[in-house]
């Protein structure tokens, strides 16, 4: 005996209730996709273009934020490990400078370095693996010399170490200190701050390192972050590549922040990195904004994710 089409055992799906498509929400439509870029096209022709879903309507809706922050002459803080340098994006993140869309930057120790590198030699980042075998990795003696003691002398002087250094620079004859995110933070007099893990750089191994100059001169630095982050309602915050130092700093800054009294809400925060990390995660893109504002995380290699953004910004701008 033939069973009758559409059961399975005691199962009848012939009673399964359907409906038709054109009544269904699609999250996707032909409205939302991608179109293609002609050639010879403008670059706001290949924005435009871009599809409205996934990643590229999080990476728009941040344009948006910047482009809206800078309008209303709200904070846009740029927080950034130092391989933002060592992909040889400086140039990017000055000019974000200079047209005013970057109002503070915050580095994590080993930026300073290869700040510093780029404007005295044009060049950073030594091959680790190689120098490491025979015990010359981070022995560069300028390196050292150099910022162990601007360090130093800024803290004298008051100075944190984001402006001791951008001050020592300012006063040297460097071949390529236009080059130099602090300077060019000093120029503009924007806050630069410098968040140091002891033992973490290459100058700490160095007997011209002042542990007390140091340590000194970045809490100065950490107070000058939360001024900064106390005035971030309504702006942008931004973490290129750092995965536990800024994430850690800005956390605590907040914290300080609205423990006092400040109404910093109605953020947006982003993270830009090549993988997903618990850190930024949590503490930039999740906690920071879960009662009011907005946070996002984009993957990409930060040598073609910042030159897009910074053009997307400056075209919308």
């Amino acid at each position: 005996m033939s069973k009758k089409r559409g059961t399975r055992g005691k199962i009848d799906l012939t009673k399964l209730k359907t409906y038709s498509i054109t009544k269904r929400k699609s999250k996707v439509s032909l409205k939302d996709s991608a179109k293609p870029t002609p050639k010879g096209s403008r670059f706001r022709d290949f924005y435009a273009n871009l599809p409205d879903v996934l990643a590229a309507k999080d990476f728009k809706s941040v344009v948006d934020a910047i482009v809206k922050a800078k309008k209303n002459n709200r904070p846009v803080i740029a927080m950034m490990g130092a391989h933002v340098i060592k992909c040889g994006l400086s140039p990017v993140i000055i000019e974000l400078i200079k047209r005013d869309v970057i109002t503070a930057v915050a580095l994590n120790g080993a930026g300073i370095i290869h700040d510093f590198e780029i404007a005295l030699s044009g060049s950073t980042s030594e091959d680790v693996a190689d120098a490491l075998s025979d015990g010359s990795f981070g022995m560069a003696r300028e390196t050292a010399q150099f910022l162990n003691n601007a360090v130093k002398s800024g803290v004298e002087m008051g100075l944190g170490v984001g402006y001791s250094v951008a001050n020592a620079i300012a006063q040297r004859k460097l071949s390529h200190k236009n080059e130099s995110i602090l300077y060019n933070c000093y120029k503009k007099g924007i806050p630069a701050t410098v968040h140091v893990a002891i033992g973490t750089d290459i100058i700490h191994q160095h007997p011209s390192c002042d542990g007390a100059a140091i340590g000194e001169g970045t809490l100065r630095d950490f107070y000058k972050f939360e001024e900064v982050v106390a005035l971030l309602g309504g702006g942008v915050l931004i973490n290129i590549g750092s995965a536990v130092i800024l994430p850690e700093v800005f956390l605590k800054a907040l914290s300080i922040g609205r423990n006092l009294g400040n109404k910093i809400e109605g953020f947006t925060t982003v993270n830009f990195d090549k993988e997903r990390m618990y850190r930024p995660m949590q503490n930039v893109v999740v906690r920071p904004v879960l009662k009011s504002g907005k946070g996002y995380y984009i993957i990409g290699h930060h040598e073609i994710m910042i030159p897009l953004l910074a053009a997307s910004i400056l075209e919308r701008s």
